[in-house]
C-alpha cells in the first residue's frame, strides 16, 4: 500500500523519460496553473474557525463544477475526495472529513489540482486558522523561504541537486526538517510524470535541466524529526513525532533563460506565494 500512497514517488528517475513540452502544451499548462492558483486563493479567502475540511472540499468541487473543470485528486488511485486538506501534524495527502473542524491556532495545508484542457495545474499552500503562535508562523515562513530559494535555482543547465540543496540550506538551519518520502514530480498530460525532484540534495548533482521541462517544487518541513507514518486510511500521511508540518507548492516551467511559475496570477510568471497568501510576519511581504 505504501508505493500506492507515495504518489510523488510512483514516477521513475530515467532522464531519457522526461518530457519536453512544446509551445501549445507550455500555453495550455500556463492556463492550467493559473486557474488552479485563482482556486487557491479563492479558497484560502474563505477558511475560518469553525469549518469542516470537508467544507473545503465543498468549495473545490463547487469552483471546478463552475468553470466545467475536473479536480485531479478525485478518483486518482481511489483518492475519495477532490482536494487534500492537511492539518498540523498532517504532512499531506489529509482527506477531507466532516468530522475534521478547524480550529483557532491550527495550521492547515491546501492542496489543489485542476485539469485544464488535459493539463494538470498543481498548487499548494499551508495557511494559518486565525492567529497562530509565533513559533508557528516561523514555520510556515522558513517554509515558505525553502519553496522560493528551490525555485530560484531552476535555470537551463541546472542540476536537480541544486533544488534540494537550496531548500536544505534554508531549512535545517532553522533547526527544522526536510521530508524525504514525498519529492516533487514532473507534470503534465499526467499528475506525476519524470523527473521526481527532491527537496534535499547537493548541489551540482542529479538531471541536468532544460527548456521545456515543467515539474513541482512543493517542500513539506517538519518541526521535528522527517520521519513520515502513514494511517489506517491508507493515505494521510503524519509526521513520526506529531509536531507539526507545512507545504508550499508551484507548478515551473524551465525557460530559455531561467524559470517560469505558472501557477500564480501575474502575466510575467514571477514568483508569488502559492494562492497568494502570505505567512505572517514574512520578510518583504506586503505590510511586513
Amino acid at each position: 500500500m505504501r508505493c500506492v500512497i507515495l504518489l510523488a514517488m510512483l514516477v521513475s528517475s530515467r532522464a531519457n523519460a522526461v518530457q519536453i513540452k512544446n509551445e501549445s502544451n507550455l500555453e495550455a499548462m500556463r492556463r492550467a496553473g493559473r486557474l488552479a492558483s485563482e482556486c487557491l486563493a479563492w479558497i484560502v479567502e474563505q477558511v475560518e474557525p469553525g469549518m469542516t475540511t470537508l467544507d473545503i472540499d465543498d468549495l473545490q468541487m463547487g469552483f471546478a463544477r463552475d468553470r466545467g473543470v475536473k479536480p485531479a485528486p478525485l478518483g486518482y488511485r481511489g483518492f475519495p475526495r477532490s482536494i487534500c486538506t492537511s492539518v498540523n501534524e498532517v504532512i499531506c495527502h489529509g482527506i477531507p472529513d466532516r468530522n475534521v473542524t478547524l480550529r483557532e491556532g491550527d495550521i492547515v495545508g491546501i492542496d489543489v489540482t485542476l485539469i485544464v484542457e488535459g493539463f494538470h495545474g498543481d498548487t499548494a499552500a499551508t495557511i494559518a486558522v486565525g492567529q497562530v503562535s509565533e513559533e508557528v508562523a516561523h514555520l510556515l515562513c522558513v517554509t515558505l523561504q525553502a519553496q522560493r530559494r528551490g525555485v530560484e535555482a531552476v535555470r537551463p543547465g541546472a542540476r536537480l541537486g541544486d533544488i534540494g540543496a537550496a531548500i536544505q540550506s534554508t531549512v535545517e538551519p532553522e533547526g527544522f526538517s526536510v521530508v524525504r518520502d514525498f519529492v516533487g514530480h514532473g507534470i503534465g498530460r499526467r499528475f506525476h510524470e519524470d523527473p521526481q525532484v527532491p527537496h534535499y540534495g547537493e548541489s551540482g548533482r542529479g538531471l541536468r535541466l532544460r527548456p521545456g521541462m515543467t515539474f513541482t517544487v512543493e517542500p513539506m518541513i517538519n518541526v521535528g524529526v522527517p520521519d513520515v507514518e502513514i494511517l489506517e486510511d491508507g493515505w494521510t500521511a503524519v509526521t513520526g513525532d506529531r509536531q507539526l508540518s507545512a507545504q508550499y507548492e508551484h507548478t515551473l516551467e524551465v525557460t530559455a533563460d531561467g524559470v517560469r511559475i505558472l501557477t500564480v496570477q501575474n502575466d510575467a510568471g514571477d514568483w508569488e506565494p502559492p494562492g497568494g497568501w502570505w505567512p505572517p510576519g514574512f520578510p518583504g511581504a506586503p505590510g511586513a
